[in-house]
């Protein structure tokens, strides 16, 4: 019998050994050990797992430095909590804190990456002794280490659950009576620990009022039990008469107690003075019906026409004042009267005005060159210069 006992107990202690050795996977180097701790083996989903890495140097010989990171995945999310990295030399010491908020259930597997830099004391110097004008890079030999992933569980939730963790709501409303369509504020504010809220149509949109509301604001804070999340949702409503906001109810999981759980809001009721149409000037609140307007047409025709007669007129005007100038000028009557080419070319040089430059070149080529030219061409020329 106590040979019976004894077997179930030794079984016992290497079931939690075992355990024991999966949850921290210890690595054992010439340099340098690691632990990677879960909180968990198997978690709920969205459910927050906290991850404790620490790296410790062994090798007193090298200067170690570590780079580590937990691998970016679409099955989780991954928020730093602590961090906590003693750096010195021979003696590099990291401790860090992860929460990690498992994304898809099933089994998942959380990868990680670790750099190993080795480097010596004079190189520090070296390093140590640059400014702001003189930088100089640490000069190091890196040496990646493959990590084993480490492989969790993830439960489903219930059905209908909207919040997982351990979370109150409280909500604030400005008035529960004002004039029509004056806005009414209204806060929702969730409060606690677990996966940050992030609903939506957290109020159902109603015909008896306009729904107005804003980004979630969502902060999150550490603290001992991880991190404490504070989500604020802002709305306001506008309506012309009174109505009631139905009563709001959450579904909430917690983890830790495995127990589901309702946040709740009562209906309110809100009083909406409406407006007394027999004061307003028009009693008909509706605009006239949408017609066919061509009045434009008619306008835009007239218009032209103005443009067009306003435009030949000054064109006539211009004309008419023009062949009057010209028919007056003392000059037009000596270029008529030239009897040739020769008379033509003494009046337009005795003008001394380089306007009839042209005129006289045509004039002195048919004199000089026997060059055959219209006389009474280059007489109309000599009369348009004018």
């Amino acid at each position: 019998m106590n040979l019976s006992i004894k077997d179930i107990y030794v079984k016992h202690a290497l079931g939690n050994i075992f355990f024991f050795l999966l949850s921290l996977s210890l690595l054992h180097s010439e340099d340098f050990t690691y632990t990677i701790t879960p909180s968990k083996q198997v978690v709920y989903l969205h459910e927050p797992l906290l991850l404790t890495v620490d790296l410790n140097q062994t090798n007193p010989d090298i200067v170690l430095l570590f780079h580590f990171a937990i691998e970016k995945h679409k099955s989780y999310e991954i928020k730093p909590l602590f961090a906590q990295h003693d750096d010195s030399l021979h003696h590099a010491k990291h401790h860090n804190r992860y929460i990690i908020y498992p994304l898809q259930t099933g089994d998942i597997n959380i990868t990680f990456s670790l750099t190993k830099r080795v480097t010596n004391d004079e190189k520090v110097r070296y390093f140590s002794s640059g400014d702001r004008d003189d930088f100089k890079k640490l000069e190091t030999n890196d040496f990646p280490i493959a990590l084993p992933p480490l492989t969790i569980q993830v439960k489903p939730l219930p059905s209908d659950t909207q919040i997982v963790g351990d979370y109150t709501l409280d909500y604030h409303i400005d008035s529960h009576e004002d004039k029509a369509y004056t806005p009414l504020s209204m806060q929702v504010t969730l409060k606690g620990t677990g996966y940050p809220p992030r609903l939506s149509n957290l109020v159902p949109k109603r015909p008896e009022y306009a729904l107005f509301s804003e980004t979630p604001e969502i902060k999150t804070f550490p603290s001992t039990k991880g991190f404490m999340t504070t989500a604020k949702y802002l709305f306001a409503f506008s309506a012309n008469q009174s109505f009631t906001l139905p009563a709001m109810t959450l579904h909430a999981f917690n983890p830790q107690t495995h127990k589901s759980y309702t946040l709740t809001m009562p209906k309110q009721d809100f009083k909406i003075d409406a407006v007394d149409t027999h004061t307003l000037v028009d009693t008909f609140d509706a605009p006239p019906l949408l017609h066919s307007d061509f009045s434009w047409v008619k306008n835009l025709f007239i218009y032209l026409m103005i443009f067009t007669a306003g435009y030949f007129t000054a064109m006539i005007t211009k004309w008419q004042r023009k062949n009057t100038t010209k028919n007056a000028h003392p000059l037009i009557e000596k270029i008529q009267h030239a009897k040739d080419t020769k008379a033509l070319l003494q009046v337009l040089m005795a003008q001394d005005s380089h306007r009839f430059t042209s005129c006289i070149t045509h004039l002195e080529k048919a004199l000089y060159d026997d060059g055959k030219i219209n006389l009474n061409k280059v007489k109309e020329e000599a009369i348009d210069l004018i």
